[in-house]
């Protein structure tokens, strides 16, 4: 595999899927601020990633079949998408806890927006 092809799937399905790579020209005493700013924006995104791959892995062992019986995620790429989808099946179709659990997963996404 060559390099260009190594970095294009890193950018494709890789660390940097969704990520955007993004030039700013700023004072050179502000570059070091920028830079950590850009470090944080990225600890607190692979964070809130994380998260929702928790609540699934969660949702999916506690309701299985009982709430995912008809519901397709290979054909939806983002995984704010799946979270979505699988939230809105956990607060129709769950008890108790999956509405709750549910709500949490739609509050993370709105505060991600």
């Amino acid at each position: 595999m060559s390099s260009r092809e190594r970095i294009k799937k890193y950018r494709e399905i890789g660390g940097a899927a969704d990520l955007v790579r993004v030039e700013v020209l700023v004072p050179p005493t502000e570059r070091d601020a920028v830079l950590a700013f850009a470090s944080k924006l990225r600890q607190d995104h692979r964070r809130k990633k994380e998260r929702m791959l928790e609540f699934l892995q969660e949702a999916a062992e506690s309701y299985g079949i009982r709430v995912f019986d008809n519901i397709d995620l290979s054909r939806i790429d983002s995984l704010a998408g799946q979270s979505r989808i699988i939230a809105n099946a956990l607060i129709e179709r769950g008890d108790a806890r999956a509405f709750a659990m549910g709500r949490r997963m739609l509050s993370e996404l709105e505060a991600s927006r």
